[in-house]
């Protein structure tokens, strides 16, 4: 049976927003219905066709009764957030990614109309360490990288999603782990990352990274809610780059530095409000994490238009990186970087 009645949250957010505009151009849908704290982006507003935003809070239990009042048939999921691109406060999107889930979950579970739910969560779940796996199928441990971060509330959550479909069986649930999500209009921790003139890394590492393009991102969030896709997928990009050949694809000059000062340095960048490099972050660039996408290919039938090269390749381009030569400016942003993270460490002896 086709959705007819669409409610996605998350739509403040890039990928949230942009789906919005999506579903609202698709004379299939009766309704479409965009909720979140914050109004998508302007550039969302004036093309989302004949989609509707309304302000509200999933945590909060209202939630349940936009979803009976509008008479949603189909729930899209879209607030969940792996990791903040900069500093952010972590109680705030802890609350929305766990409470807030589950109050989403409960009004589903209530409302006997809701058929279709899906859920983006991400392949952070698996963790990332020297022990994991060289890629990782749907069916893997769950293995959070700590036991307090964003990957943590992730499978918290998919917990959740689990404990609605024991009890209602008869709801679709499609439950989507996204790779790394780049594009050159989506502001993301590694967008920001290869950004920076000197990147820095931690020697005797060379981690694979495997991104997704963020419009294959939309073109599975649109499929699964066009379609019953019924199930758990990993959604990443075919390839993979090792981190110091992404380095210098962006024209960045990689900056190693002893893994006890990473810490310190990733300390100076949320200070500046330039990323937010936490341990989390440390770790998938120490060891990286590769998924399966031979069940996406299959079952659910999508295989993306990107690669993982040109999926960079075309943030490099959008962004309009050009490669960093001044080596005076090289030399003083290192040593300042350099400078800031010894000072800290001393700090915290």
């Amino acid at each position: 049976m086709p959705s007819n009645i669409v409610l996605v949250t998350g739509v403040g957010g890039d990928l949230g927003g942009k789906l919005l505009a999506r579903l609202g151009n698709n004379p299939g849908f009766e309704r479409v219905i965009g909720v979140d704290t914050t109004p998508p982006q302007k550039s969302v507003l004036q093309r989302m066709g004949h989609a509707e935003y309304v302000r509200a809070d999933i945590r909060n239990p209202l939630i349940a009764k936009v979803i009976s009042t509008a008479k949603v048939d189909t729930v899209v999921h879209a607030s969940c957030t792996a990791h903040p691109a900069g500093p952010a406060r972590r109680t705030a999107i802890k609350e929305v990614n766990v409470i807030g889930t589950m109050r989403l979950l409960a009004a589903c579970q209530r409302s006997p109309l809701v058929r279709k739910l899906v859920v983006k969560s991400t392949a952070a779940v698996y963790g990332a360490g020297a022990r994991s796996q060289a890629v990782f199928t749907e069916d893997s441990e769950l293995i959070p990288t700590s036991a307090s971060g964003y990957a943590k509330d992730a499978v918290e959550m998919e917990g959740y999603v689990r404990g609605l479909m024991r009890r209602r069986p008869d709801i679709t649930t499609t439950l989507l782990r996204f790779a790394n999500i780049i594009s050159p209009e989506i502001d993301t921790v590694l967008s920001r990352y290869f950004a920076l003139p000197v990147v820095p890394t931690v020697f005797g590492y060379d981690a694979r990274i495997q991104l997704l393009h963020a419009s294959d991102a939309l073109a599975v969030f649109e499929q699964a809610t066009l379609n019953d896709k019924p199930g758990v997928f990993n959604v990443g990009s075919e390839g993979v780059l090792t981190l110091s050949q992404a380095i210098r694809r962006a024209g960045r000059v990689e900056l190693p530095m002893p893994s006890g000062v990473v810490p310190s340095v990733g300390k100076v960048l949320r200070g500046a409000r330039v990323v937010d490099f936490s341990a989390d972050q440390v770790r998938l660039l120490n060891f990286g994490r590769v998924v399966d996408i031979t069940k996406l290919k299959k079952d659910f039938g999508y295989t993306p238009r990107w690669t993982t090269r040109e999926a960079f390749d075309d943030y490099i381009t959008g962004r309009g990186l050009r490669p960093v030569v001044d080596g005076g400016k090289l030399a003083g942003f290192a040593g300042k970087v350099l400078v800031a993270a010894a000072t800290g460490q001393a700090a915290h002896r």
